[in-house]
């Protein structure tokens, strides 16, 4: 029973606790988010660029902004060139992907509480500390310091997961995911449109980085105070609404794992599947969120305040196209038009071809920026659908894991959060049409290899090595019970 303070906390909210849970989960990855990508718009301030004839040759767009001259004695800024901008935007997750399967499995164990809420604090600490590493230890300082920041990020989505698994039912899972995992796309709206915005009204990249670091403390003092690991430990949900999620759950309630069935778990076919849905679409996802302004300042040409207002664009959009694929999704499901695993292969395929298609005709747009928006804003927008599609899927398999299952999928796919920077960095040393094109070839090519392997191996089903020994008792035990009311019903 709740007592006095308790009762009048759960009155005070008119949202469900496990809402409560959903949106400060989608500010969480909002906020990693924008400390994550809003290296990527003031790195363009942060360097001068150079007009080269190979750029001249190669095709350039006019545009608002002014190249430097190369032989220019007051240049200012640092002196990065593509490569090294590569490496730095890249650096970042070299750590992201070293801590996904340890938070994984501190939050299956101990709860996703503080190894989200941690993993961010640190984040945002870090953040603030930029501006100064940067001053102090350049490129090198810079790159320690991304790698740091990546360290503190891996928990986010594994934590996520293994709170989503005890706190969303069946029914709301392509709801409650899509709000969660669609905190990336407000992050980048906030982290590229504010990004541009402060910048070009203080003239100064580092306020930046203060900005986001202080938000990420204030979200983490939130978190701490309003959100628990399971309806279980909540000191003030309401009885109807713990009532409502036991049965909603049922057996896919969550138990605490003895031991994690790491043979069984590797040797799943359609987790294998997952992995390569998830790495087709981090490619492509860090191509366009790690190089997108990159693309505007370097080819198109567009001031930073520019850059920053179109780029937030595509994730505007992909926003609310996640949001409805996911209720699309479930409709589909609850009404059996489709099955979960059908379901999720659907929409994987959907977030596959048509945004590698957008990038390619983009690509061939040349100079026509209207065009040119569009046709990535479309781009992003149908990758709204990976929410319903894959990116749920991790839940689907194992609900008792699925904080280790996500750490897995999720660290592979993030090291092409590693490739796709550098890889840009090397094709793209003039910034041209023609070198980039090359790059979005590539990237319909993966999102094809890899969406053809997911459609073809994937899976909604929860798996069997899903049961720890654990849910086989309480099974055993439920049994006799469910025998006898049978036999009573007769």
């Amino acid at each position: 029973m709740l007592t006095g303070w308790q009762l009048l906390l759960s009155k005070l909210f008119v949202i469900p606790q496990r809402w409560v849970m959903a949106i400060m989960g989608f500010l969480a990855v909002a906020n990693a988010y924008t400390m994550r990508v809003c290296l990527n718009i003031a790195i363009t301030q942060m360097v001068h660029r150079r007009t080269t004839a190979a750029a001249l040759d190669d095709g350039t767009c006019p545009g608002d902004v002014e190249e430097v001259v190369a032989d220019s004695k007051e240049v200012q800024g640092f002196d990065w060139d593509e490569e090294t901008q590569g490496i730095i935007l890249s650096a970042f997750y070299y750590g992201y992907i070293v801590t996904h399967l340890p938070g994984g499995m501190l939050a299956e164990r101990f709860g996703g509480k503080y190894s989200l809420g941690f993993g961010v604090l640190s984040t945002a600490v870090f953040t603030l500390f930029t501006p100064w590493t940067v001053n102090m230890g350049g490129a090198t300082g810079l790159i320690v310091l991304r790698v740091l920041e990546g360290l503190g990020e891996g928990t986010t989505f594994p934590a996520l997961n293994a709170m989503l698994a005890r706190w969303a039912p069946i029914s709301e899972r392509g709801r409650m995911g899509s709000l969660v995992f669609g905190g990336a796309q407000i992050g980048n709206i906030a982290g590229t449109y504010l990004s541009g915005l402060v910048m070009k009204e203080t003239g100064d990249w580092q306020s930046v980085f203060y900005l986001f670091g202080v938000v990420g403390i204030l979200w983490f003092i939130l978190w701490a105070l309003l959100c628990y690991n399971d309806p279980e430990s909540h000191p003030f949900i309401s009885d109807k609404e713990k009532k409502y999620l036991e049965e909603a759950l049922g057996r896919h309630q969550t138990s605490q794992p003895s031991a994690i069935p790491w043979k069984a778990i590797f040797m799943s076919v359609p987790l294998w599947a997952l992995v390569c849905a998830q790495i087709g679409h981090d490619y492509g996802y860090f191509t366009m969120v790690t190089d997108l302004p990159k693309y505007m300042t370097g080819v198109l040409k567009f001031d930073i305040h520019r850059t920053g207002t179109l780029a937030a664009l595509p994730y505007a959009v992909m926003w609310i196209s996640s949001m409805t694929f996911g209720w699309l999704c479930d409709k589909i499901v609850k009404r059996n038009w489709l099955t979960v695993t059908n379901a999720r292969k659907t929409f994987t395929t959907i977030a596959s071809v048509g945004p590698g298609i957008c990038m390619i005709l983009a690509s061939y747009s040349g100079c026509d920026t209207y065009t040119v928006v569009i046709l990535f804003t479309a781009s992003m927008g149908l990758m709204g659908a990976f929410y319903p599609g894959m990116k749920v899927n991790a839940l689907d398999l194992s609900s008792n894991y699925a904080g280790t299952i996500m750490a897995i999928v999720n660290g592979l796919g993030a090291i092409t959060g590693i490739i796709a920077p550098f890889l840009v960095g090397l094709l793209t040393p003039d910034s041209t049409l023609v070198q980039w094109r090359l790059v979005f070839w590539i990237t319909l090519a993966v999102f094809i290899v890899t969406n053809l392997v997911f459609v073809a191996w994937a899976s909604g089903d929860e798996q069997w090595w899903n049961n720890t020994p654990q849910d086989s008792r309480k099974q055993q035990e439920t049994e006799p019970t469910r025998s006898a009311n049978a036999e009573n019903k007769v």
